[in-house]
């Protein structure tokens, strides 16, 4: 991903603020986090600014948070980041952005999840209703599986060409029994669609926090339920607790995002660009053996 050469700073997000919240302009800046296509910037205790660093949509999807998550909030069991403010593009960043409520926590990709199978299963159990006809949708998230098939096929290639896996059969039988399963025919449900362990905080090996709603979409709710062999010790606990029950052809599929976003967690883990994130290769490798094993 190629990543905007505006430098982003303490000062820059200072100044948007007083800006266009100069309510909020006496507040301590002070940097949280640089994600993969967006920064975050702390604002005093309770809140933090969300500025796109990536070139492309990345500000497309602040503003589809802003839309969307504060209806979503309320019945979700885990704290969330709450959008409260809309940045415009200004001169100082001729990009959208975006102020929410801060959430706090350790990302899972540092501190990974001991204990969280229950409070996830609740989680998505609360966010997979039917969405309005006017909810955005995936962009390769949520849709069939056989529209990144291509990708996969290329990703298989790219991860054993770098020796990033050991055994690129065994990745594509995963992949090629879930496009064999019965596509998902139910009603398009809102899922989060970027469940990786570092859009996870957790608290001693607790499950405390979801972040990062950039993705969020209707769709099939199999690309979300992937997330149980990216982040817990036993899948199937949380397989257990989620509802309504997961059929085979459910299971299967998400078993198949599941090794769709193991490729893309070893390619961006081993990233030698600004975008790269070391710390995301440990669950993606930790992730794969539990496909493996399955």
């Amino acid at each position: 991903m190629t990543h905007s050469p505006l430098e982003i700073t303490a000062d820059l997000v200072h100044e948007l603020v007083r800006d266009q919240h100069p309510d909020l302009a006496d507040r301590p800046v002070r940097l949280g986090a640089r994600g993969w296509s967006c920064q975050l910037w702390r604002l005093g205790d309770d809140l933090a600014v969300r500025l796109p660093w990536a070139v492309g949509d990345a500000d497309e999807l602040l503003v589809k948070e802003h839309t969307w998550v504060p209806t979503l909030a309320p019945r979700l069991p885990l704290p969330v980041p709450v959008p409260q403010r809309l940045g415009r593009p200004s001169a100082l960043l001729p990009r959208s952005w975006i102020i929410t409520t801060w959430v706090s926590g350790t990302p899972a990709d540092l501190s990974p999840v001991v204990h969280g199978a229950d409070a996830l299963a609740a989680f998505l159990t609360a966010l997979h209703q039917p969405a309005p006809a006017t909810a955005p949708t995936g962009r390769d998230r949520g849709g069939p599986l056989a529209d990144r098939d291509a990708g996969f096929t290329a990703g298989v290639t790219r991860t054993a060409e770098r020796g990033l896996i050991d055994d690129p059969d065994a990745v594509r039988a995963v992949w090629k029994d879930a496009l064999a399963a019965p596509p998902y025919a139910g009603p398009p449900l809102w899922i989060h669609a970027d469940l990786h362990a570092a859009n996870v905080l957790t608290t001693d090996g607790a499950l405390t926090g979801i972040i990062d709603f950039g993705d969020l979409c209707a769709g099939d709710p199999a690309y979300d339920l992937s997330a149980a062999w990216h982040l817990l010790p036993d899948p199937d606990v949380f397989f257990r607790s989620y509802e309504p029950a997961v059929d085979d052809a459910t299971l299967r599929r998400a078993r198949g995002w599941a090794m769709a976003r193991v490729l893309s967690g070893l390619l961006i883990g081993h990233d030698p660009g600004p975008g790269g994130k070391p710390s995301w290769a440990p669950p993606a490798r930790a992730a794969l053996h539990r496909l493996l094993a399955d």
